[in-house]
């Protein structure tokens, strides 16, 4: 979706696939010459149908970690992303919803 080359993993919850992938934070610092972390992390993530084409819009709902929000680790991260992308599943998130992607037939 997001990255290609993220280290997506998917969790299936209630007739939909949760993808997520966390991701190491950037350093602030641009001056560095290597990119290194501080080991905060933050995610990206979508949730589809079985099989969907996330490239193709309408078919996913993209959702990622807000703005300077990071995490102690990886697994922190990677469960925090899963925890948001159940919300959108049950409609509990205050901003997404997989409605369209129910109501449009996808």
């Amino acid at each position: 979706m997001a990255d290609e080359t993220a280290p997506w993993q998917m969790v299936e919850y209630e007739g939909f696939e949760i993808h997520v992938a966390p991701l190491p934070m950037q350093p602030l610092d641009e001056t560095r010459p290597v990119a290194t972390t501080d080991g905060r992390y933050t995610y990206i993530g979508y949730v589809c149908h079985p099989g969907a084409n996330p490239h193709i819009p309408g078919h996913a709902v993209a959702f990622h970690a807000d703005g300077e929000e990071s995490f102690a680790g990886k697994d922190e991260a990677l469960y925090e992303a899963v925890h948001i992308g159940r919300s959108i599943v049950e409609g509990t998130h205050p901003d997404l919803t997989v409605l369209p992607l129910v109501t449009g037939g996808v």
